[in-house]
């Protein structure tokens, strides 16, 4: 529509107001003058450049940021330097291709196979050496790094799962253990889990270690998301890990019926998913790197909340009535896309890395029993839940059964990364030093007398 057109149709519209309750409009005699008839004009212009400009501005992209690109690599002593600097020149042609492609973000990460594979008799110093080392190659450019999973199975030696303490107590790597698969729950597992998270709160300063730690439950290989990123030892691979919780909560203020909330919230994280997909296949085809998939959960982080995106729909604080139907909406939406999907693609409920969950779990609008009850509809699990210091070895893996069952029982990815705060009782704050942690309240635990 063009600004002639505007004036013609605006000035027609004037002409035909005023005649029609008996003003003239032209000549001497005109109640209007040239000068005021240029006024209105000028004002109703204004008015409908105005509307246009605020549709443009509700419908304009709150397009989702990439979290990550995460590269899956397997290594030796002998060749760890050439094959991270390999996937550090991946992660920078990845990061190029998605950002000029509009998504912004897109940080490198990189995973290995599991590490009780390449420190396989070393003694425990060198262990924690080469870890030393790893982590070093991989700062260079500013990547993650996470050394996979201590046990897969619940056989596996239990002596990974002490090494494991000793290398994330001194080094900033991520590194998970297996709670459970499709054979079971892995019980064994489960007890060494609750050990190393109990050991790792009192030899690492304010327990912050155990930000770098998962308890993971029928988590597939390929998951973009740290900590419980792993694979298998088929390298030269990557996925993307999406960041969406504004987009979510960009449909929810608009949509609050259900079924119209899904439908969008399906639309717009589908037609996103398939551009992110694009760049993907076509870096896949110019690298010879192999796409494994996306990982869409609307992960948060800071103001950029799960939480305030929930509290659009219901209109009341997280944790209301109505929290599980939404998330229900976000994971349904999430794997409506029909691209490649990898790792939870469901929701995550951070509580320490989302503002505004921080705020509501000191509130207490919400509690364990109800991120457990919300993982019943999505994927995801008890991610950044703090702890008190005294917390009890046995009391760290009744949780992560409870997480274990709940993922086996329905087929679902869940993660338990818990924090126990040393020195901090139920009722304090936490004071964690993780860059991205917020300051929360120590809430008790269920079924303990208030």
């Amino acid at each position: 529509m063009t600004a002639d057109y505007l004036e013609s149709t605006i000035s027609a519209v004037i002409d035909r107001r005023y005649s029609e309750n008996g003003i003239h409009v032209s000549g001497q005699s005109c109640c209007i003058n040239a000068a005021m008839r240029k006024t209105l004009l000028f004002l109703c212009l204004a008015i409908v450049a105005g509307v246009a400009n605020l549709r443009l501005a509700s419908s304009a992209d709150i397009r989702p940021r990439i979290r990550a690109v995460t590269v899956f690599i397997e290594i030796d002593p002998s060749n760890y330097a050439a094959r991270i600097l390999e996937a550090q020149r991946f992660l920078a042609a990845a990061k190029d291709a998605l950002n000029k492609a509009g998504f912004e973000g897109a940080g490198g990460r990189i995973t290995t196979q599991p590490f009780p594979q390449y420190t396989k008799g070393m003694k425990t110093e060198d262990a924690v050496a080469f870890a030393v080392k790893l982590r070093e190659a991989a700062a260079k450019e500013r990547s993650g790094l996470n050394i996979g999973a201590a046990m897969i199975h619940d056989n596996d030696d239990p002596a990974a799962a002490s090494l494991l303490v000793d290398i994330l107590s001194k080094v900033s790597v991520n590194a998970n253990l297996i709670t459970a698969d499709e054979q079971g729950i892995h019980w064994n597992a489960i007890r060494q889990a609750a050990s190393i998270i109990k050991q790792l709160s009192e030899r690492s300063p304010h327990g912050d270690a155990n930000f770098n730690f998962g308890a993971i439950a029928m988590m597939k290989p390929y998951g973009p998301y740290y900590p419980g990123s792993y694979h298998l030892g088929k390298g030269h691979a990557f996925a993307i890990a999406m960041e969406g919780a504004e987009v979510v909560g960009d449909v929810f203020r608009q949509y609050r019926d259900p079924v119209e909330a899904e439908r969008h919230l399906s639309a717009v994280l589908g037609a996103y998913t398939k551009q992110v997909e694009a760049v993907a296949m076509q870096l896949a085809k110019t690298t010879g790197w192999t796409y494994e998939g996306i990982d869409a959960t609307p992960a948060p982080i800071g103001d950029r909340s799960i939480a305030t995106a929930i509290e659009n729909f219901l209109g009341a604080p997280f944790g209301s009535a109505g929290t599980e139907t939404a998330s229900g909406i976000i994971t349904r939406a999430v794997q409506s896309t029909t691209v490649k999907r990898t790792g939870y693609s469901g929701l995550m409920i951070p509580i320490m890395e989302d503002n505004v969950l921080a705020k509501r779990w000191s509130e207490g609008t919400f509690t364990l029993d109800s991120i457990l009850a919300y993982s019943a509809v999505c994927a995801g699990g008890v991610d950044t839940l703090p702890l008190p210091g005294d917390v009890s070895e046995d009391q760290i893996a009744r949780i992560l059964g409870d997480v274990a069952w709940l993922a086996y029982r329905w087929n679902k990815p869940l993660a338990a990364r818990l924090l126990p705060a040393p020195g901090k009782r139920v009722g304090d704050q936490t004071e964690f030093s993780g860059g991205v942690l917020v300051k929360t309240t120590i809430q008790p635990l269920p079924g303990a007398r208030r």
